[in-house]
């Protein structure tokens, strides 16, 4: 089955303690049913000392659950449901179920590396 939310995505949090924070998707747990977004749900761990790590307290992303984001609209400039259709030439696209818009894949990989690097 497909992803509403996908790696790459503009979210926002709907509930808990972070609500009303935006952020793209760095990590998509499937298995798990969580997301981890960029700069949103920030903790702090204590860490052991590793190779290439020193010991201390370090603040990382924590995954959220799929269930406490909804996909960013730009069309509309808003939160949405998201819904499949099937495109032109019969291929599966993902829309905004408010304003009926379709929301494209997002750029991964080495072009959107190459784009941020600009």
């Amino acid at each position: 089955m497909a992803e509403k939310v996908v790696s790459g995505d503009e979210v926002v949090v709907v509930s808990g303690k972070n609500k009303g924070q935006r952020g793209r998707v760095r990590t998509n747990l499937i298995k798990r049913d969580r997301v981890v977004i960029e700069g949103v749900n920030i903790v702090r761990r204590h860490m052991k000392q590793g190779r290439a790590r020193q010991a201390g307290i370090v603040e990382m992303e924590a995954p959220l659950h799929v269930s406490n984001v909804m996909l960013w609209c730009a069309n509309h400039n808003g939160p949405a449901r998201v819904g499949f259709r099937e495109g032109p030439g019969g291929i599966k696209e993902r829309y905004c179920k408010q304003c009926d818009a379709t929301i494209p894949a997002p750029r991964r990989g080495r072009d959107a590396r190459n784009e941020r690097d600009a």
